[in-house]
């Protein structure tokens, strides 16, 4: 079986770039503990978007995907699900929930995962909440519909003494004040995934597992900003991460810097959207029309008008338009794509 020690997490180099940025990151994070004690409505206004991003972003990782009027139903309860995808959408929700609520009254241990486990998967016929019962295998394809064998996880026999040995591991790292929680959650998620404990689900439990993990350590910024829509969109960087990190993990010679690196790497993101966000959302002197302006003019790339609304949540889509159109008529900016599907960029 896979022996499991965090110890090494004190010995590791991190490279100097990481370590740039988890300073940033801890600067940032200071930013929004002093923000959120005179910005609440604002921050509820955040919560609110990232939630449906949250569960959006998780499942369409795992080609989960439903319309976008039919996720804000699912997500905000106005409609029970109606299909398959549906179902996986609604317990996402419901798990997430239970962490953004009650966080602080659920320990990592076995008993809470199975639990987590068992809601994510409760509106559909499959269940959930028992490890597998037969063995598992990642298995890739590529263009030609040719199918490789990406990695083995721990056979079905030993995945219970795995977990238990994992968690406890976890615990005497976490209670060790010499060992950084930022470095140790990546390292866990990794272990996690590759014992691969579940037959189904197992990347959408490890991400809830990491929002769990950081809310436990006083790293909200996924309640605001979110983590699962940033891996997301860096989907392939993470997959390359993953599988450099867990060459040679059965014989403990695996090297957990990959993973550690996009780890942070997404968590410095999800710090850096919140500030841009901030900056535009949260300025109560500038009146909306130079917020939605700022929010196209200062965007990196084509933003659509659900983005600026994301953005803007306190804003309304019918004067989001007319900004719109008065920029397009100035000159200011243009539109790219057709009426259903347009973005808006700036003219240089």
């Amino acid at each position: 079986m896979r022996r499991f020690d965090y110890s090494f997490i004190k010995r590791l180099r991190i490279g100097t770039g990481t370590i740039t940025l988890m300073n940033k990151m801890e600067l940032s994070r200071f930013k929004t503990d002093e923000r959120k004690g005179v910005n609440k409505d604002i921050f509820s206004a955040l919560e609110s978007v990232a939630r449906i991003q949250s569960v959006k972003g998780s499942n369409a990782i795992e080609g989960i995907i439903i319309t976008d009027e039919r996720l804000e139903k699912i997500v905000n309860g106005s409609s029970a699900p109606l299909s398959h995808d549906e179902e996986e959408i609604a317990g996402y929700r419901d798990v997430l929930d239970m962490i953004n609520k009650d966080h602080g009254k659920y320990d990592i241990n076995e008993n809470n995962i199975l639990n987590m486990h068992r809601m994510m998967l409760s509106h559909t016929r499959t269940g959930g909440g028992t490890y597998k019962e037969r063995n598992n295998q990642i298995i890739s394809e590529d263009a030609e519909g040719v199918r490789n064998l990406v990695f083995a996880p721990v056979s079905c026999e030993e995945t219970p003494g795995s977990m238990e040995q994992l968690i406890l591991a976890y615990i005497d790292a976490r209670d060790d004040s010499g060992i950084d929680p930022v470095l140790l959650i990546p390292c866990f998620i990794l272990d996690f995934l590759c014992i691969h404990p579940f037959i189904d689900g197992n990347g959408r439990v490890s991400r809830l597992l990491s929002l769990l993990m950081m809310y436990k350590d006083g790293i909200d910024v996924g309640r605001y900003i979110s983590f699962e829509s940033q891996i997301n969109k860096h989907k392939k960087n993470y997959y390359e991460a993953l599988r450099r990190s867990s060459k040679d993990w059965h014989t403990g010679d695996n090297d957990y810097i990959p993973f550690i690196e996009n780890f942070i790497f997404t968590l410095y993101t999800c710090y850096k959207e919140l500030d841009m966000r901030f900056n535009v959302v949260g300025d109560k002197k500038v009146n909306k029309s130079n917020r939605i302006e700022a929010a196209v003019m200062n965007s990196f790339g084509p933003i659509s008008k659900r983005d600026i609304k994301e953005l803007l949540p306190d804003i309304s889509i019918t004067t989001i338009e007319a900004k719109l159109s008065e920029l397009l008529k100035s000159g200011k900016i243009k539109k790219i794509g057709s009426y259903v599907d347009a973005e808006y960029i700036r003219n240089k």
